[in-house]
This record gives C-alpha cells, structure tokens and sequence, in this order.
C-alpha cells in the first residue's frame, strides 16, 4: 500500500451504498475509489475515509486524474 494511503474498513465497505442510486458499491484499491456502476460515478476514498458526495465523484467516463495536473469539474445529472 503506498504511502499516505489507509485501508477502508471492510465493515464499511459492506454497508455504505451510492448516494445517488442507493444501490451496492465496488471498491477499487488501487485508485482508492469507490465505484457506482448504477450511476457511473467513481468517489475518492482519502486518508482512508471514503468521500460520498456526487459533487466531489469523478464521472467513470473520465480518467482518474493521477497526474496532479489541471481537472475537470462536472457534477452528475440527477
């Protein structure tokens, strides 16, 4: 696990739901995100605290922005 990164509790993981379709989460360790297929939203987990807000999710049609450099804001329709 690279540094700076925390583990998610499993626990958690089982009982946290997408704030949008409030259906069922698939975590994704590598880039620290928790994924929404229902709704096609990625939400950041940081310092190990998974971030469920649709304004601060990242489209999954967009790439994982890793480099630091300039994002793109967009906020899901609802």
């Amino acid at each position: 696990m690279p540094t700076g990164q925390r583990r998610v509790d499993p626990k958690l993981l089982e009982v946290l739901v997408c704030p949008l379709s409030k259906k069922p989460l698939r975590y994704d360790a590598e880039r620290q995100e928790l994924i929404s297929d229902a709704s096609g939203l990625a939400y950041p987990i940081r310092d190990g605290i998974p971030i469920m807000l649709v304004d601060e999710a990242r489209p999954l049609d967009e790439p994982a922005d890793t480099s630091g450099g300039e994002s793109t804001e967009r906020t899901a329709e609802g």
